[in-house]
């Protein structure tokens, strides 16, 4: 199983107030692929993920969904194809596992329609998916950040969407729960098809679980490709402004990014 859906940005500008933050940008999204956005803090990733999920209106150009403009789309038709998961989401307090995650299927509900077995079924695949299951009479307020993650990952799939966009999924959790994320997406890739857009900060988790990256600095499109061919030393330095070093990691063979600082660096008998 793989995506079919195509997602693409065609001359995007987009910004809040007067400032433009996305100028002039181009990007097709690879589908069935886990494609990575990364940049410098305030480059405009988490802005382009908003005008791809439709939440901020382009200014000028537009994003095209199986060649219809999102924002010309009804939500809840939207919303059948295209998943977002925001930066710090926030639950309504006291609310359930698993009355959170069964919030993902009011894009499929119908004015007047009662719940039915196949929300049943999706409520239960996704929460099987993102092992929740244990969790669903549990609060949202009581879980940990990493068992918060998978509960919002698992809201996200039972929407049944085969576009997944998320902003920065792994932002203040600590490194175990990261790679239990980024394991958790990477299945849901495989095994769905399903087509990962997501906003990562940490270069070498980027280049280790995507299949594309996506490099932006000041609002424009700066290299796409495979990780190899994005991850240079020029490219960090021009994205970054960071001096650094590119080697193969061992346990994957994609590029590992080794910055160069003024100190703690190997020195002559040291």
């Amino acid at each position: 199983m793989t995506g079919t859906h195509t997602l693409a940005v065609d001359r995007l500008v987009a910004g809040y107030g007067d400032r433009t933050v996305i100028d002039g940008l181009d990007l097709t999204v690879a589908a069935g692929r886990i494609t990575a956005i990364v940049g410098a803090n305030a480059s405009g990733k988490s802005t382009l993920l908003r005008a791809m999920s439709r939440l901020l209106k382009p200014r000028a150009g537009r994003v095209v969904l199986d060649g219809k403009e999102v924002h010309r789309m009804a939500p809840k038709v939207l919303a059948r194809t295209l998943g977002l998961l925001p930066q710090s989401p926030i639950a309504p307090e006291g609310i359930t596992v698993a009355d959170l995650i069964g919030r993902g299927r009011h894009p499929h509900q119908r004015m007047l329609s009662r719940w039915s077995r196949d929300d049943d079924a999706a409520v239960a695949a996704a929460m099987e998916a993102t092992r929740t299951t244990e969790l669903a009479d549990r609060t949202v307020d009581e879980l940990s950040g990493g068992q918060r993650q998978r509960v919002w990952i698992a809201m996200a799939l039972a929407q049944e969407t085969d576009l997944l966009l998320l902003d920065e999924p792994t932002t203040f959790l600590d490194v175990s729960h990261q790679i239990e994320v980024l394991d958790l997406l990477t299945d849901l890739n495989l095994q769905r098809g399903t087509t990962i857009v997501m906003v990562l900060h940490d270069l070498n988790m980027a280049a280790r679980y995507a299949d594309v990256l996506v490099a932006i600095a000041d609002g424009k499109l700066h290299l796409a490709g495979e990780p190899a061919a994005v991850l240079t030393a020029e490219s960090v330095q021009a994205v970054f402004g960071l001096e650094a070093r590119i080697i193969s990691d061992p346990l994957s063979g994609k590029p590992l990014v080794l910055p160069i600082g003024r100190h703690r660096m190997a020195t002559d008998g040291a």
